[in-house]
């Protein structure tokens, strides 16, 4: 009994350093970490590899923080900062931590000098606002991702670091319900706007 009680224990000890290690490397062999895989407006979305890589910090000339190389957040306020001319007055944080539960619907954000909107809203996402993702059991800081395409019956958003076999776009049914505006993905919080 003993004996079996061991070799299960190192079991489920190699399946959670595995776990661990598999979002830290690369398990897709067509791409190599700092790959471009896609692209809007002229801003390259890069492949990361496992969802925790990271390949350090990126910083403008001027020495704004982008964030860490790679990651979701990075590519969003690289995106913001080349298309928009947008800086952020807080820098830094999770993705997650992008949108600020005490904020109320079509109010202001300090932190991130944009416009908050709740999933759902009064206002209908537009190209170019961010999309902010809740935090997972396997992914506690969250995610974000820019709303790159609208029609009357989805969205769609480009990311950067959805995993190592995940897709840069995806697309999510829009709903319209009792004068509200829905992105049906419950992980969605909201999104900010310039």
């Amino acid at each position: 009994m003993k004996k079996q009680i061991l070799v299960i224990l190192g079991i489920l000890i190699l399946v959670v350093i595995g776990f661990f290690a598999s979002k830290k490397i690369n398990l897709n062999p067509n791409y190599e970490v700092g790959q471009k895989v896609d692209e809007l407006n002229g801003v390259t979305v890069y492949y990361n590899g496992g969802v925790e890589n990271v390949s350090g910090r990126e910083l403008t000339e001027d020495g704004y923080n982008l964030g860490l190389k790679y990651q979701c957040v990075e590519f969003v306020k690289r995106y913001y900062y080349q298309e928009l001319n947008h800086k952020m007055p807080d820098s830094y944080g999770h993705a997650k931590d992008f949108f600020d539960s005490n904020v109320k619907d079509g109010k202001s954000n300090k932190r991130r000098n944009l416009i908050q909107y709740t999933n759902p809203s009064k206002s209908k996402p537009k190209v170019n606002d961010l999309a902010i993702y809740s935090g997972t059991t396997m992914n506690k800081y969250g995610h974000v991702s820019i709303i790159s395409k609208v029609t009357e019956k989805e969205i769609e958003i480009i990311q950067q670091n959805p995993g190592p076999f995940g897709k840069s776009r995806e697309k999510y049914s829009l709903i319209n319900e009792d004068g509200k505006w829905k992105i049906n993905n419950d992980r969605i919080l909201g999104w900010l706007r310039k």
